[in-house]
């Protein structure tokens, strides 16, 4: 799995059927190569201008290959770190390299939805059946194709013996929200701007890459007119099933502000987004168990709990591994694509029925 942040492949080993969790293995990461990585913001920004009805950019085809020899170099070198082998395990989930998400009915009745990566390339390497593709089908039967990883989050919750009604959130460069709620039914949607803005804001500005320990946003003011503007976005008037792409809101607002009240101003924003989700949730949850690279910055999540009014703890509070929710939720995807399980539901991703997704790979 190799997240919008363009940070690292993150890999997860996890015992499972696809319906419930026996163990799991080991966990890790690879730093993204700052070639890779050039590569897929090329296509990334080709992307954004991408016209209806036109050919795809080229540079997705060597976009593509990258992040597949970039997976397969990481898988390699995890399997040998943890002394695993091709024969200790029946299947990779992989996720590829989003570089677009547009849902149906934003601006027209089809979506479309672009993970670059060669799963047949990293099926041959590993000399493994590959699954991939998982958005594609729920964008095409007319769902958002995010979030996909609700199914996990009630997975893991029922492993910890978690009792529902309770929330994850994904902080991500979009949030998501999962409610596990208390009659077993899943709700699910993107909250808004999660680290994305933040992280944009700051490798525009600086030589950094995120607001490390939310610093700089420690140190401003929020730009409560600026911050009014962002939330008076149509998005947030939407109940039901609903996604982002990461660049749906524009850094122009904060323009004329200080690096740091800019940042006071993002993480106050993606804050908010988070309460107004817990709010449009069918029932409160009793805690929100906060995941992903978010969940570092103890300025948001301080926030979260302000504006929520919700108990928020982290992933490792409840003996999860924060860094790796995402990696593993695919693996379990994957399990449930070559069992023919349903990956998405009129709850999460607002299809009309739960429906299969992901194609498999074969070496």
């Amino acid at each position: 799995m190799s997240g919008t942040s363009l940070d690292a492949v993150d890999m997860a080993v996890l015992d499972t059927d696809g319906e419930t969790i026996a163990a799991f293995g080991p966990a890790g990461e690879r730093k993204l190569d700052p070639g890779v990585r050039s590569l897929v913001q090329t296509a990334t920004d080709d992307a954004r201008v991408w016209a209806w009805g036109a050919s795809e950019p080229v540079s997705f085809v060597p976009a593509a290959r990258a992040v597949a020899e970039e997976h397969l170099e990481a898988a390699r070198g995890f399997m040998a770190a943890n002394g695993l082998s091709g024969a200790d395990l029946d299947l990779v989930g992989f996720h590829g390299q989003t570089v677009w998400h547009e849902p149906p009915g934003r601006t027209r009745a089809e979506g479309r939805t672009v993970q670059l990566g060669d799963a047949d390339l990293l099926a041959r390497g590993l000399g493994l059946p590959v699954a991939y593709d998982f958005r594609t089908a729920d964008v095409a039967a007319g769902g958002q194709g995010a979030p996909l990883a609700p199914v996990y989050h009630d997975a893991i919750r029922g492993y910890s013996g978690l009792p529902a009604p309770v929330a994850v959130l994904n902080l991500g460069g979009v949030g998501n929200i999962t409610l596990c709620g208390s009659a077993g039914i899943l709700t699910a949607f993107d909250t808004g701007p999660a680290n994305g803005m933040i992280d944009l804001l700051v490798q525009a500005r600086t030589d950094r890459r995120l607001d490390e320990d939310g610093a700089l946003a420690r140190a401003g003011r929020v730009d409560e007119a600026v911050l009014a503007a962002y939330l008076d976005h149509p998005y947030f008037w939407v109940r039901g099933a609903k996604s982002l792409d990461r660049y749906d809101f524009s850094l122009s607002r904060v323009d004329h502000l200080t690096l740091e009240d800019a940042a006071a101003t993002l993480t106050a924003f993606a804050a908010a987004t988070v309460a107004l989700g817990v709010e449009a949730c069918p029932e409160r949850p009793s805690q929100i168990v906060a995941c992903g690279g978010g969940r570092h910055n103890p300025v948001l999540l301080a926030a979260i709990r302000e504006r929520a009014g919700v108990p928020v703890t982290s992933a490792e509070d409840q003996g999860w591994r924060g860094d790796s929710i995402e990696a593993e939720a695919f693996a379990y995807l994957a399990a449930r694509t070559l069992r023919g399980l349903p990956i998405s539901f009129p709850g999460t991703t607002g299809v009309p029925a739960p429906m299969t997704g992901g194609r498999i790979a074969r070496p």
